[in-house]
């Protein structure tokens, strides 16, 4: 299922859109994060609200949370929302970093009964860092296909063709070589077998010529903490698509749920 970015969204959406702005929330393991996006830019409005995530991080918990972050952001109006598991019609199908309460729980109604009835999108977490990377970030002046890859305790993915999300890609459990992607060239690997970065890049340079092989990208945007450090393993890889470090970083995901319920999106 294709999903564009240029959906309508409804009376309510559409005076977002023409005031420019939406409000984005970002849900991790160790934090929830939010602010207001301004989607002419992709920059923030004001500085994100951090709230730590909940332990153990249930679904209603998590939500209590989230009615506090918008809360203090006095914000009034519609909320995107992150999760790092696989979303399909709102519903959570999958639980990564987060607790294992969340499998099969309708995200979209929990949230939006937290917050008194309003609209709210929710998508995976790499999903909405793709989408603001492609629109704003470090792939924004490439067409076709972009691949985002996020490398930390596993590898996130994100596919988008022209704007448009592939959502759930989830390559990171693709298998490369006889082996999942992300238990061969996590950044935890890195750092469980103490790899040294041209032996962890000659790991990732595997993987992204097996994903390269099959989806033919223009471009892939690395990201992840240790997208920090690209210029120690980037100019390392042997693969031969372009491989960009991220632009976004930390307000990646922010920036991808405010794009979401200003578009509609609803994976």
């Amino acid at each position: 299922m294709l999903l564009s970015t240029s959906a309508s969204y409804g009376n309510e959406g559409l005076a977002m859109s023409a005031r420019g702005h939406a409000f984005g929330i970002d849900i991790g393991g160790s934090g929830v994060k939010g602010a207001a996006v301004d989607l002419a830019t992709g920059e923030l409005l004001h500085e994100r609200i951090k709230i730590a995530t909940p332990r153990p991080s249930t679904p209603q918990a998590v939500a209590e949370a989230v009615a506090k972050l918008v809360a203090e952001a006095e914000w009034s109006g519609p909320v995107g929302l992150t999760v790092p598991a696989v979303v399909l019609g709102g519903v959570v199908r999958t639980a990564a970093n987060i607790d294992k309460g969340w499998i099969g729980t309708d995200a979209r109604a929990l949230f939006s009964g937290a917050l008194g009835g309003r609209e709210v999108t929710v998508l995976n977490d790499a999903d909405a860092a793709g989408l603001a990377e492609d629109r704003y970030g470090a792939a924004k002046d490439f067409d076709g296909l972009v691949l985002l890859l996020t490398f930390g305790t596993g590898i996130g993915s994100a596919l988008i063709h022209n704007g448009t999300l592939v959502p759930n890609s989830e390559l990171g459990h693709l298998e490369v070589g006889g082996m999942e992607t992300e238990h061969r060239a996590a950044a935890s690997i890195k750092d469980r077998d103490g790899l040294s970065y041209p032996q962890w890049a000659a790991a990732v340079s595997t993987v992204l010529i097996g994903l390269e092989n099959l989806f033919w990208p223009k471009v892939i945007v690395a990201g992840g903490g240790i997208s920090r450090d690209a210029d120690q393993w980037i100019p390392l890889l042997g693969n031969r698509t372009p491989v960009v470090p991220a632009h976004l970083r930390n307000t990646a995901g922010i920036v991808g749920a405010a794009m979401a319920i200003d578009s509609g999106l609803a994976p």
